[in-house]
């Protein structure tokens, strides 16, 4: 009988060990951790076959194994693991393909933005050839309080933040410019529940943007994405086909920049 080839066999094992890990991580919680029965049922393994296979994993301290309890959990290696990982992203490079998508979808320009308060810093910009051009420049910077963008991302900041956008002054740049800081709280509060924002015609008097936050590691607002297109082309009533593609989009950006939402 021929016996399996070694190479076949190390495969198989780091498959498995893989399996154990990622149960660990998806099931661990912060709680008590997982038994080594639990974990052999959950894996469908022996015990005999995860206590080895978890061997290399805590000594490369992936996981953890409580010394009285026995339980696993994650260990300090997966948080540097991740750390580097997070490290090597780079926000325009990770949202090029989703602005892209969305830009073919909806034939408008996207935006993407981060936040440099109490503006927004233009850092990328997808354009339909075929549509009016936007002003917009990469590099150029917008108060947060009068952007889709820059209210989808302070609508998800602490109250001592956008006390301090209102602080540092709220002129009017058109008629429909909200410049009372209790209006901007309510409009921070509706965006909260759509999941989007919406610049009707406040930065500039012809355009109208839609725009939803973009979610770190750490879960925190730090950047949005948006559409943005003239007012004969995005109308009220195509606003609210807008904001949910819009939101979606930034989800899905979120979830590769790390966060759980």
């Amino acid at each position: 009988m021929n016996e399996p080839a070694p190479e076949r066999n190390q495969s198989a094992s780091l498959r498995r060990a893989l399996a154990v890990l990622e149960h660990v991580r998806d099931h661990a919680g912060a709680g008590q951790g997982l038994s080594l029965t639990r974990l052999a049922e959950a894996t469908g393994l022996s015990k005999s076959t995860v206590l080895r296979l978890t061997v290399p994993l805590i000594e490369a301290r992936l996981i953890d194994r409580d010394r009285k309890t026995g339980a696993y959990r994650l260990g300090h290696g997966s948080l540097h693991l991740g750390q580097a990982y997070l490290s090597t992203l780079d926000l325009r490079t990770v949202a090029a393909e989703e602005s892209h998508r969305l830009m073919t979808e909806v034939r408008e320009t996207v935006h993407l933005v981060v936040y440099d308060p109490p503006e927004v810093v233009y850092i990328d910009k997808v354009e339909n050839e075929a549509t009016v051009r936007m002003a917009s420049r990469i590099g150029s910077r917008a108060p947060v309080y009068r952007t889709a963008v820059g209210k989808a991302i302070l609508a998800w900041q602490q109250d001592e933040d956008v006390e301090r956008v209102v602080a540092a002054g709220m002129p009017r740049m058109t008629r429909h410019t909200i410049v009372d800081a209790e209006r901007l709280r309510t409009e921070l509060g509706r965006i909260r529940q759509r999941g989007y924002a919406v610049d009707d015609r406040e930065n500039e008097p012809e355009v109208r943007c839609v725009a939803a936050p973009i979610f770190n590691h750490a879960d925190a607002a730090t950047s949005a994405i948006s559409v943005s297109g003239l007012t004969s082309r995005i109308t009220a009533a195509r606003v609210r086909d807008l904001g949910p593609l819009v939101a979606e989009t930034a989800l899905r950006i979120s979830r590769k920049l790390g966060s759980t939402r």
